[in-house]
């Protein structure tokens, strides 16, 4: 056996070859799990500090693992920040302040994608630097909002809102801060104001009392790891894309694209799991007390696995299960700013829009959240037929009728995942392409041809009139 170097490059470069993970994939990983014993040096000497120690604690630390993936790049981030400062600084919260900071923002998010970007999946400086858009972004249209006048704002607004411009240092611990830099998740600066000022502790209470919670957060992310690793290695994308895969049944191919696809999402859960978990231990998810009067952890909750796990359908509960703040985010600051257009598919239009080119120019983004315009609209309409009949749905609702429906719909979700994801994970258009043509197009000739068998769904299944007394 050959020695390896007693260095950090050599023991990842060890390790890679042991567990079949990339080096970078390995350094990213362990990086995140340093965020709980910094989340822990935080918690029993600085917290309680004053704000301007805490910030500096979170600039540095962050930057230093941001450093540890990607060396000078993290420069970028930098410029970025002090791009936005003076432009917040000198225009202030207004509206121009917003078309320019997202704008930049995006445009510089976008000229690295362009001369980082391979055919797969790079984890270089663009990766957290995407987290770093939403954040200053989302400051920029908070300090607006703090512009307006009260009245004028909507409930979750009011919460966020920003009164005045906050301090460089200040942005930089909210940009950098530690456990949440480099995949997420996203917070806006209110809660990072609020936890650096002490506010989520109860009275007499030094510490957030939140080990336990944290640990076992982080302990789901672990396991998801794991399955993805294990799965991983059987159901990798050579294979889905490889002759084997392609000379089995169709029926069989559509079931194991639908169990490759889980495999693929467990990789982003146990990331965004393992974050949430030393994010709790920081204290910054502190939400009060649930009706038996203990601690709620779930602030910046970014996976609901159980109902991920359970999901029936798309259109609600995949979507709202997983990669909960990015959602959360482009709801508040994209869907309802397009109100204006009047229509609530534009609206959903230019949100997917927004995250196609948000990720990146790969063809694969694309596809993918054009598909799920088409997924939502179609379950949506299919539920407001169903709701007119009320006959109908006594009858699937009957006990024994609705496990039977449980176990259909499960199945559905379970199988239809892979054409959902199959292009986000593989990115070009080659590859995605050569997925569908293997399993004939079938999910999406369920969804895009919709509009025409709808009335003979209408037909078989038409509304009730109502009675006249």
């Amino acid at each position: 056996m050959e020695s390896t170097n007693i260095d950090s490059n050599g023991v990842l470069l060890y390790l890679s070859e042991n567990v079949g993970a990339s080096v970078p994939a390995l350094r990213l990983l362990l990086t995140i799990i340093a965020g709980y014993p910094i989340a822990l040096i935080h918690r029993y000497y600085l917290f309680g500090k004053p704000p301007a120690i805490q910030h500096v604690f979170f600039v540095l630390s962050g930057f230093c693992l941001g450093w540890c993936n990607f060396g000078y790049d993290m420069l970028h981030t930098t410029a970025n920040i002090l791009l936005v400062y003076i432009i917040l600084k000198t225009i202030g919260g207004t509206i121009h302040s917003v078309i320019l900071t997202l704008s930049l923002n995006m445009a510089y998010l976008l000229t690295g994608y362009y001369f980082t970007g391979t055919e797969s999946y790079d984890i270089v400086w663009t990766m957290p630097h995407c987290i770093l858009v939403l954040r200053l972004s989302g400051l920029a249209f908070d300090l607006y909002d703090g512009s307006l006048p009260e009245e004028q704002l909507s409930k979750d607004s009011k919460k966020v809102a920003l009164r005045e411009v906050p301090s460089l240092l200040e942005i930089g611990g909210y940009v950098y801060f530690p456990t949440s830099f480099l995949v997420g998740p996203q917070f806006p600066m209110q809660r990072y104001k609020d936890f650096v000022a002490g506010k989520f502790t109860e009275i007499g209470e030094r510490l957030p009392q939140c080990i336990i919670p944290a640990l076992r957060r982080g302990s789901y992310g672990f396991i998801y790891l794991f399955i993805y690793t294990y799965g991983s290695s059987i159901y990798s994308d050579e294979y889905i894309l490889g002759d084997e895969y392609s000379a089995k049944p169709v029926i069989q191919r559509l079931v194991e694209l639908g169990i490759w696809g889980h495999i693929v999402l467990y990789k982003y859960l146990s990331c965004w799991l393992i974050c949430e978990g030393s994010c709790i231990l920081i204290g910054l998810t502190h939400n009060g007390k649930d009706e038996f009067g203990i601690t709620k952890w779930d602030g910046c909750a970014n996976v609901n696995i159980q109902l991920f796990e359970l999901a029936q359908n798309f259109s609600h509960d995949y979507i709202e299960s997983f990669n909960i703040n990015t959602n959360l985010w482009v709801f508040q600051y994209i869907y309802k700013r397009l109100k204006f257009l009047g229509n609530k598919y534009l609206s959903q239009i230019g949100v997917l829009l927004f995250l196609s080119v948000w990720h990146g120019f790969h063809s694969g983004y694309y596809m993918c959240f054009g598909s799920e315009f088409f997924v939502v609209a179609m379950e949506k309409d299919l539920e407001q037929i169903l709701a007119k009949n009320k006959k109908f749905l006594e009858f699937i609702n009957q006990p024994f009728i609705c496990n039977i429906k449980w176990i259909i719909l499960k199945i559905y979700t379970l199988v239809f995942m892979g054409p959902c994801i199959a292009p986000l994970a593989v990115l070009s258009f080659s590859k995605w392409w050569h997925i569908y043509k293997n399993i004939y197009f079938i999910p999406f000739l369920f969804w895009f041809l919709w509009p025409l068998y709808r009335p003979f769904v209408v037909k078989l299944l038409p509304p009730e009139r109502a009675h006249r007394e």
